[in-house]
Formats: structure tokens, sequence, C-alpha cells
């Protein structure tokens, strides 16, 4: 076993790649982004997970790590409306989101009729678009929405 314990070889790769050198933090980060079944997380969301496997790291280390990230396109930021920041590795394939406005969970989706349009809008009105993002804030349509209650048992009774 190496000194990184359960730590891909492609994750040391990914952060050389990026001009980052391949810091413990670094790459327990990334490996929390690259196993989680949640796409969208926040520093705090990273903090929780790491303070759970037992690594004693800083909320602060895990701030820069992020931020370093997104600098070098590992990671990408959204402001969603939940009022904190999340991230989520860069695919570099286009998706919008969909937001529970109930718990904040995030679901991406693609649907190239909604592109089509909005080529269709920006050329109507002059444009031709260079980029663009789509978060479509929605309440949660089960009734009763269990999401209310928060916790991820009642989210996925919800979202899942």
């Amino acid at each position: 076993m190496n000194i990184f314990g359960d730590i891909k070889m492609s994750e040391h790769i990914n952060l050389k790649e990026s001009g980052l050198k391949a810091t413990l933090p670094r790459i327990k980060v990334l490996g929390i982004f690259e196993g989680s079944k949640d796409k969208h997380l926040s520093a705090e969301d990273i903090y929780k997970k790491m303070l759970k496997s037992g690594e004693d790291v800083g909320l602060a280390t895990i701030y820069r790590v992020l931020t370093q990230f997104e600098q070098a396109d590992i990671l990408v930021r959204h402001h969603f409306e939940t009022g904190k920041a999340v991230f989520e590795l860069n695919e570099k394939t286009h998706h919008d989101h969909i937001v529970c406005i109930q718990c904040g969970h995030v679901e991406e989706f693609c649907n190239n009729e909604i592109e089509r349009l909005q080529e269709q809008v920006a050329e109507n009105l002059g444009f031709k678009i260079i980029d663009h993002s789509l978060y479509i804030s929605a309440d949660c349509a089960k009734k009763p929405c269990s999401c209310r209650l928060g916790g991820a048992e009642n989210i996925n009774k919800c979202h899942k």
C-alpha cells in the first residue's frame, strides 16, 4: 500500500496535468468528488466527509483546495438559490440544473430543444451565445413534501 492509501493513480495524474502538486489534502478532496454519489458539494460537505473518515484537516484548507481546483478548471463553482457555493467536477460537457427550493437538491439535465430555443432567441436578438448556464428553481411536486424535514433519507423520498 502506498502512503496515499486507496487513492487512485489517475488522481495524481489529473492534478499534475493541471499544474498542481499532488498534496494529500488535494488528493483527498478530489477523491471525495470522484467517489460521491452527490455531484454538487459545498466546502462544508467536503469538510464533514473528511472529518467522518478521520482526516485531520481545517475548513480553511478545504476552501483553499476548492479555489485552486476551480482556478485549475478541475471543478466548477455554482451559486444556486441556497445561498452557498457548491462545486462539481468539470466534466467538460454542457448540462443545466434544476434545484429544489425546499432542500437544495440538484438534478442535472440536458435538453436539446431548450438549447435550440436559447440559440434561436439569442440570434433573434442579434447575439451569438458564447457560454450560458441555466438554473431552474423548482418546488417539489410531491405532496406532502418530505424535503422540508431535511436529511438525506427524507430528500431521497422526494428526489430518488
